[in-house]
C-alpha cells in the first residue's frame, strides 16, 4: 500500500544508522510506504512491518501504534491502519505473529519488535499503543497487562481477552470499535461497564453492518482519542485548533444521528463525548443536549425495544450454549434437525423488517458460528481427538454456513475415514448441489481412497460435474478412465 499526498511528487527517504558490536550497517526506510519483512536484530526469523508517515523526521518523538494480527498477516493488517496513521501522525509497527505458537512466544516477539523500533527511530515512550481486529484485537488487550509500556488499546470487533488480569495500578486507555450487528457487541458493552467501574478511561465507537472492519474514519477517530487524552494528561501540548475541530466533527455526527432518528446511538455517543472532552471544554451544553435526547418519547421507545431484544438474545444464547455442550457430550446427531430449525429462525430475524431484530439475528448467527469454531479448535488441539464430536461440529457448520464448502469436504473425508460411506455420499451430493466444481479436490480428499472408486461416488460426480475419473460398470464396478 502507498499513501500519496497532494503536492508530494518525490519519494522521500529516511536513512538511519546503527552500530552493533560486530558490524556497522545502513537501513534505508521509505516514508509513506509499508516496509515489509524487516528483521529483528539478534533473532532468528523474527520479522515485522513498519510504516512511517510522510511527515516523519528524526528531530521529534512520535507516537507508536503496534498493530497485531495473529495469523501472520502483518502487512495486510498494517495496510488497514496506514491511512489513519498518515492523517493523525502515528508510526505503525506490526510484528509477524502466529497463532500456532504460544501466547508467551508471541508476546516475546512483540517485545523484541517494540525494542527494535524504539531503538531505531525516536518514539515517545509515553505514547505507545496497541491495536488489532478480531483475534488480533483480543491479543492487543493482553499487551498492556503483560507489557507495562503500553498506554492504550484500540480493540476492533473483539472483547477483553482476560478481565481478571486488569490491574487498577496499571490502567490503560481502551477504545473499542464494534458493529451493532457483530456478536461481540453486547460483550463489549459489558467490558466497558467493567472498565467504568474500575475507573479506567475508555470509549466505545459503534457502527452498523455485518463487517468486522469499521472503516478508516473510525480508526482515525480512535487515534484522535488517544491524542486528546495525551493532551489532557499534558503528555503533549494542548492544540486548541485540533480540539475544536474534533469537537465540531463530533457535534455534527450527533446531529446527523438525531436527524436520522437513531436516538440510541446519538445518546450513546454523547456519553462518550463527555469522557473525550471533559478535560478540554465545558460540558454543560452537551449535558443539556443529552438530557433532551433522553426525554424524547422516541428515545424511550427505542430503549425499551433494545432492552427487550437484549433479553431475548441473552436467553437464546444460553440455549445455544447449553445444547451445543450437551450435543457434543452425547454425540446427539439427531439434534441437527433442531439446529437447522434454530438457524431458520435466526434467518427470519435477519430477513425481517425490524432493524433491532435484524441486528440481533446477525449477532446470534455470529455467536453460533463462533461457538462451533471455538469447539472445533479446542477438540482439534487435544492429543486424542474426539472424532465423533468433530463430525457433529462439521455437520453443524454446514447448517450454520450452508455456502461454505470447507465443512462439506471435511465431513466427507472424516466419514470416509470411519467407513461411514452413506454419510460421505450424502454430504458429497449436498456439496455438489451447492455448485462445487473442483473435481481435483474431490478426488484428492484425504481418507477417501476406497470411497472414490465406488460406483456411487462416481455416479454423483458424473451427474453434477460430468467429469468422473472412473468408468462406471454396473457388473464390475468402477474402472479408471
Amino acid at each position: 500500500m502507498k499513501i500519496t499526498m497532494k503536492n508530494t511528487n518525490l519519494i522521500l527517504f529516511l536513512s538511519i544508522f546503527w552500530v552493533t558490536a560486530v558490524s556497522s550497517q545502513q537501513l534505508v526506510l521509505k516514508k509513506g510506504e509499508i516496509i515489509q519483512d524487516l528483521t529483528v536484530k539478534d533473532t532468528i526469523g523474527n520479522t515485522y512491518s513498519l510504516y512511517l508517515p510522510t511527515t516523519f523526521s528524526m528531530d521529534k518523538e512520535w507516537p507508536l501504534l503496534m498493530v497485531f494480527d495473529v495469523n501472520s498477516n502483518d502487512n495486510e493488517a498494517l495496510a488497514m491502519f496506514a491511512f489513519a496513521a498518515e492523517s493523525q501522525g502515528y508510526v505503525l509497527a506490526a510484528p509477524k505473529l502466529n497463532d500456532s505458537i504460544s501466547l508467551t512466544d508471541n508476546m516475546l516477539i512483540t517485545g523484541r519488535v517494540m525494542k527494535e523500533v524504539t531503538s531505531l527511530i525516536p518514539v515517545d515512550h509515553n505514547r505507545i499503543y496497541a491495536a488489532g481486529s478480531d483475534s488480533g484485537g483480543r491479543f492487543a488487550t493482553l499487551v498492556p497487562i503483560l507489557m507495562r509500556s503500553i498506554n492504550g488499546v484500540m480493540c476492533i470487533s473483539a472483547t477483553l481477552a482476560n478481565r481478571e488480569l486488569l490491574d487498577l495500578k496499571e490502567p490503560f486507555h481502551f477504545v473499542g470499535i464494534v458493529s451493532r450487528d457483530n456478536f461481540n457487541y453486547t460483550a463489549m458493552l459489558t467490558d466497558t461497564q467493567l472498565l467504568d467501574r474500575l475507573k479506567m478511561p475508555n470509549q466505545t465507537l459503534l457502527f452498523d453492518g455485518d463487517n468486522i472492519w469499521p472503516g478508516t474514519s473510525y480508526i482515525e477517530k480512535a487515534l484522535e482519542l488517544f491524542t486528546l487524552a495525551d493532551m489532557a494528561k499534558n503528555k503533549i501540548p494542548k492544540d486548541t485548533a485540533f480540539i475544536e475541530k474534533a469537537y465540531q466533527q463530533d457535534i455534527f455526527k450527533v446531529n446527523s444521528l438525531r436527524s436520522k432518528g437513531d436516538l440510541l446511538l446519538a445518546e450513546q455517543y454523547l456519553t462518550e463525548m463527555m469522557s473525550m472532552y471533559g478535560a478540554h471544554i465545558n460540558l454543560d451544553s452537551l449535558r443539556s443536549v443529552q438530557k433532551n435526547v433522553r426525554r424524547d418519547k422516541n428515545y424511550r421507545e427505542q430503549k425499551r425495544a433494545e432492552n427487550a431484544v437484549f433479553l431475548k438474545e441473552s436467553m437464546l444464547k444460553e440455549d445455544y450454549q447449553y445444547y451445543m455442550d450437551e450435543d457434543l457430550y452425547t454425540y446427539n446427531f439427531n439434534n441437527l434437525g433442531w439446529w437447522n430449525h434454530q438457524m431458520g429462525e435466526i434467518r427470519k430475524f435477519i430477513d425481517g423488517t425490524d432493524r433491532m431484530e435484524q441486528q440481533m439475528g446477525n449477532r446470534l448467527n455470529g455467536f453460533v458460528n463462533a461457538l462451533a469454531e471455538d469447539n472445533i479448535d479446542a477438540i482439534g488441539s487435544e492429543k486424542q481427538v474426539d472424532e465423533n464430536a468433530l463430525a457433529f461440529l462439521y455437520m453443524l457448520k454446514t447448517i450454520i454456513e450452508p455456502d461454505n464448502f470447507e465443512y462439506y469436504l471435511k465431513t466427507v473425508s472424516l466419514s470416509a475415514k470411519n467407513e461411514d460411506y452413506g454419510t460421505s455420499l450424502f454430504y458429497l451430493e449436498e456439496l455438489l448441489k451447492k455448485g462445487f466444481k473442483d473435481a481435483d479436490k474431490i478426488y484428492s480428499l484425504e481418507h477417501t481412497a476406497l470411497l472414490r472408486i465406488t460406483p456411487e461416488f462416481n455416479e454423483l460426480v458424473s451427474k453434477y460435474l460430468k467429469d468422473a475419473r472412473y468408468e462406471i460398470d454396473q457388473n464390475e464396478g468402477a474402472k479408471e478412465n
